[in-house]
């Protein structure tokens, strides 16, 4: 079985069409699946639009997108675990590489990605990243795919990490085994890229770069673009 586990922070505008997609996709797949929403100190319609969308609710408090993730994963009872962030959108094509994916021996794996709307240089910038991410075999935050026996193995998400959590479990899982970029890509919001400037992400950039791996720890020095209080 497919446990879509979906981390969530007051995101009551793009979670109901996020669960949808999830459900037409794994339907037209065809695979038994299951969706659980990690719903993470929301004060907001969060939870209820989870469950009216056909997910079981688990509520967390930790703030904190990895901790998050490895709490739903760890209340769901799929083999195969898929993390779907709340503002993607998942289809067919994806659900179905995932499977075959993990049919043909893959331990884990990731998809490219689209951003829906958004200013212009993210469409320029968005398929040099996704390129380099399946060149080096990284896959992006907002879907990520690993078989549960190998995830628990490397220990979930790194929980000493406010950011680039993907990227490290990316890393750790492919030490174990095939790691699979399938052809197909979810689409995403753009949101961060409508509320911060270009400047304001390269400043955040090189701040983290000045502190290293402290930086990417660093819950005060990651809140702004990673943990904003409003959505």
């Amino acid at each position: 079985m497919i446990s879509f586990v979906v981390p969530a922070y007051n995101e009551e505008k793009y979670l109901g069409p996020t669960l949808a997609s999830i459900h037409e996709a794994a339907r037209a797949v065809g695979e038994p699946y299951e969706i659980v929403v990690a719903n993470d100190d929301s004060n907001d319609a969060t939870a209820r639009i989870a469950e009216a969308g056909g997910a079981r609710v688990v509520t967390v408090h930790k703030r904190q997108i990895a901790g998050t993730r490895n709490a739903g994963a760890a209340a769901s009872q799929g083999e195969w675990l898929v993390f779907v962030d709340a503002d993607t959108r998942v289809n067919a094509d994806v659900v179905r590489g995932t499977v075959q994916a993990f049919r043909g021996g893959a331990v884990a794996g990731g998809a490219g990605v689209r951003f829906d709307g958004g200013p212009r240089w993210v469409h320029w910038t968005t398929p040099i990243v996704v390129f380099l991410f399946r060149r080096i075999k990284w896959a992006a935050g907002c879907f990520l795919f690993a078989r549960r026996d190998v995830f628990e193995k490397v220990g979930g998400f790194d929980e000493s990490f406010y950011a680039s959590e993907e990227i490290h479990l990316s890393r750790a899982l492919k030490r174990h085994g095939r790691f699979v970029m399938v052809e197909a890509s979810v689409i995403s919001s753009a949101r961060k890229a409508e509320t911060h400037s270009p400047w304001t992400m390269v400043k955040l950039l090189a701040r983290i770069l000045v502190r290293g791996e402290k930086g990417l720890k660093s819950r005060e020095l990651t809140a702004s673009f990673w943990y904003p209080d409003k959505r």
